[in-house]
């Protein structure tokens, strides 16, 4: 007979009872109902006899959606494991404490995350999300990362949403430029963003790991209450102060996760719903009209920025600056020509919107044409601001960054609705198949017992690294930081290792980018060919 675990024997009955069931189903039908009626309502500015966007979009959503059910799996899961193992809650009401957390930081979410993972992907899928190899595009990365995040849940192992997502993201840029036919220029993966998002991966269970490790042994050395450094007897509680603290970060890397990793399919679900149904979603709607006049005052004065950066004698671009600003977006190398470009693709974009009075009476055949020309300008002024280039004075770089602004209020929004439903796809992720991953952080990292002390050190440390990561839209794993930071607590405590375990771990963490890669990118070819 296979050996009973510890969570088994103190928590194998378990269960949320007839109360605690219909409490849930009840908020799960407020909350469908609730995104369900604003997308209906969205939806009714289409302007289309056909079914195939939505069924289309219908098929999408459920996929985006199921990626973020399995990242409930693996990463909200790890924020109750301490408290569960401490005895601080009971499992149903950690999960759903936990749950209620998450909801809260997915809603209160700045963005930043979603659309800088968004920003990896080769610029012209981005522009034509609505072809065939945008919606190939978005199926291959969401399958692939499914594919392997259950395969990691069902062993147990404490597998990177992010990296898996990461990994896929890469995977369709490869395969989009190899894809390319023979001398074409195409774009492929933002290496210098993806470089950027690597070192906040990789870094980050190592900061888990040192910094959780430190501040253990800090406590043991200021904090002198023995009861803090033993493991829980029995099915007893803690006294209230360690149980409190231990509520707390609980709490706390639940709303972290939530305003960091819940983003990670809000900027997939956002590329879905411009490609499907874009005279809904390409434009941000709600803008008001009284924001057109200082969006025209602020492109005059970036039109005269770019004048002092435009070679004397040179020639006005073709049409409206579009294709020198794509070039540019697209290679990371500026031209002579581009802020002539610029400057002719701001004015454009300026004319339709004045002309037109606000976003939302913008023809529905003019909304994509104008969505990309104002990413493809918020790409360009990102580029430049970022690499130094032109040599931008204080001022000048001040009208830039409003204007950059303007222009992401417009393009970079994700409604309320979407945030809802991938809060509620999280939690019930989260309340179907959280154990297994809790009982790998619980007892299969240490040898010994989870004691308080290591459990409150763990997640204090993965509160304050993932909230710092979301502040800067650097998107962080939850389950690499944590599970690090309790194994840098044992390696602390003298507790030892498992080495199995860790070893298991370290295995998944180093073929998570890899196997994503292939995946992904085999899927994209599939489904290239297929569409």
């Amino acid at each position: 007979m296979a050996q009973q675990s510890v969570f088994d024997r103190h928590h194998g009955g378990s269960s949320p009872g007839a109360f605690g069931s219909l409490i849930f189903i009840l908020l799960l039908i407020v909350g469908m109902g609730y995104a369900g009626s604003q997308l209906v309502g969205d939806l009714e500015v289409e302007q289309t006899t056909s079914w195939l966007p939505f069924i289309l979009l219908g098929v999408a959503l459920l996929i985006a959606l199921g990626f973020e059910f399995v990242n409930g799996f693996h990463d909200t899961a790890n924020a109750v494991a301490t408290v569960i193992y401490t005895h601080s809650l009971p499992p149903t009401i950690a999960v759903a404490w936990s749950g209620l957390w998450n909801f809260l930081g997915v809603l209160t979410s700045s963005g930043l995350v979603a659309f800088g993972i968004i920003s990896l992907l080769p610029v012209e899928l981005i522009l034509q999300v609505g072809s065939s190899a945008g919606f190939a595009m978005v199926f291959a990365l969401l399958i692939a990362a499914i594919i392997w995040n259950l395969g990691t849940w069902y062993f147990g192992l404490p597998s990177s949403s992010s990296h898996t997502l990461i990994g896929s993201i890469i995977g369709v840029g490869l395969m989009n430029q190899l894809l390319a036919p023979a001398g074409t220029a195409t774009s492929g993966v933002d290496w210098g963003k993806a470089t950027e998002i690597g070192y906040s991966l990789l870094l980050s269970p190592l900061v888990g790991f040192a910094a959780a490790a430190l501040l253990l042994l800090a406590a043991k050395a200021l904090i002198r209450q023995p009861a803090l450094y033993k493991a829980p007897e029995g099915k007893n509680p803690p006294p209230l102060w360690i149980r409190g603290l231990l509520v707390l970060t609980c709490t706390g890397v639940s709303f972290a996760h939530g305003s960091n990793d819940g983003q990670k399919g809000m900027g997939l679900i956002m590329l879905i719903l411009i490609g499907t149904v874009p005279t809904a979603y390409a434009l941000n709607r709600a803008v008001p009209e009284s924001e057109i006049a200082a969006f025209a005052s602020v492109t005059a004065q970036v039109s005269t920025v770019m004048d002092h950066y435009i070679p004397q004698g040179a020639a006005a671009p073709a049409e409206n600056g579009r294709a020198q600003v794509q070039e540019f977006v697209r290679s990371h190398t500026l031209a002579a020509e581009t802020p002539a470009g610029v400057k002719a693709l701001a004015q454009s974009v300026s004319k339709d919107i004045t002309t037109y009075g606000s976003i939302a009476a913008i023809p529905a055949a003019q909304v994509g044409n104008v969505r990309n020309d104002m990413y493809l300008l918020s790409e360009s002024l990102r580029l430049m601001l970022k690499a130094g280039t032109p040599a931008f004075t204080a001022d000048e770089i001040k009208v830039l960054k409003t204007y950059k602004g303007e222009l992401d209020d417009a393009t970079k929004f994700i409604p309320d609705w979407v945030k809802v439903a991938v809060a509620i796809a999280l939690g019930l992720g989260t309340m179907v198949g959280w154990k297994r991953i809790v009982v790998t952080v619980g007892e299969k990292i240490g040898k010994d017992h989870l004691t308080y002390a290591q459990g409150g050190s763990a997640e204090l440390v993965a509160m304050a690294t993932i909230g710092a990561a979301d502040v800067y839209g650097l998107p962080v794993s939850t389950t690499h930081v944590l599970s690090s930071g309790v194994a840098g607590t044992m390696a602390a405590n003298g507790s030892g290792l498992q080495m199995a375990t860790v070893r298991n771990m370290l295995m998944a963490w180093l073929l998570t980018l890899p196997v994503s890669i292939v995946l992904s990118g085999s899927l994209f070819w599939l489904f290239r060919n297929l569409f």
